[in-house]
């Protein structure tokens, strides 16, 4: 018996509804197109176009992967970001809209800067360090994590997209494996965040992601603390921090800001206005 595209999709989004998936139909579609290697456009233009029963039997045992909620992008294997299509496994952390926001940043920072060489700590895909690679020709990156797993997606990606040559692949806690040569136009990072107290109340999605990208603490803090208080030596004079912070942390991490170390000078908003980008210059000589 043979199954259309249109009824495959809405079973399968029947399924995924009944599971407590959110957006059953479109996550359908996507796994879908995934299965066929086409994009959703053929999804909707060949409704009636029959599956195989290889194509099936594909479908159904990733849908089923996803009613578990297990993330979307770990069962294709890819995610967008700034314009650039990234592999993730449950290695990284999945990367979102709003760390766009510290790409958007650090560009326009470095883009009067003739060779900038900039750090991403805790790089995960290398999804920040690549891009910014690709928005500027002319620097050269080191991306960092504590994670063998990650840097090997990390180098993958940077293969993908042809910066592997400008980019230094370091395994570190932190900023533990550099030396503090003051050598950075810009240190990058979405470090992890959110409290250990958390865990419980978090989505059964973000519990498949990598726990030492998520949890930071008791208070969500301890590696912020860590890049405020090491960051100033590995950075070039008028250097820049730039990192991500969480819901309602603002006014607390601007407590943990050395004003002596530190200008503060920005902190942008993501597209539900919350707070989510701290910019900082680095204040040593």
């Amino acid at each position: 018996m043979t199954i259309s595209i249109a009824n495959a999709t809405t079973l399968g989004a029947q399924l995924l509804a009944a599971a407590g998936v959110g957006e059953p139909r479109m996550e359908a579609g996507s796994l879908l197109a995934h299965v066929l290697g086409r994009d959703r456009a053929f999804i909707i233009a060949h409704a009636e176009e029959a599956l195989t029963d290889v194509q099936m039997l594909s479908f159904r045992g990733f849908v089923g992967r996803r009613a578990r909620h297990e993330p979307l992008q770990y069962i294709t294997g890819l995610q967008e970001f700034f314009t650039l299509e990234f592999e993730v496994t449950p290695d990284v952390l999945i990367p979102r809209p709003e760390t766009e926001i510290i790409v958007e940043t650090a560009r326009e920072l470095l883009r009067d800067e003739a060779r900038p060489f900039l750090a991403d700590i805790g790089a995960g895909s290398g999804c920040i360090a690549i891009s910014l690679l690709n928005e500027l020709p002319e620097a050269r990156a080191v991306a960092t994590d504590i994670s063998p797993a990650a840097l090997r997606v990390a180098r993958r990606n940077a293969e993908r997209h042809g910066v592997v040559d400008r980019l230094t692949l370091l395994e570190s806690d932190c900023l533990s494996a550099l030396e503090p040569a003051g050598q950075f136009s810009l240190i990058a990072s979405n470090p992890p965040y959110i409290s250990d107290n958390e865990r419980n109340a978090m989505q059964r999605e973000v519990l498949y992601e990598p726990a030492a990208a998520l949890f930071a603490g008791p208070d969500g803090l301890a590696v912020i603390r860590r890049l405020l208080r090491d960051a100033p030596p590995f950075l070039q004079p008028d250097g820049y921090l730039v990192f991500e912070i969480g819901f309602g942390q603002t006014e607390v991490v601007k407590t943990l800001i050395d004003r002596d170390l530190w200008k503060l000078l920005e902190i942008r908003e993501d597209l539900q206005s919350i707070p989510r980008t701290i910019v900082l210059q680095n204040r040593e000589r």
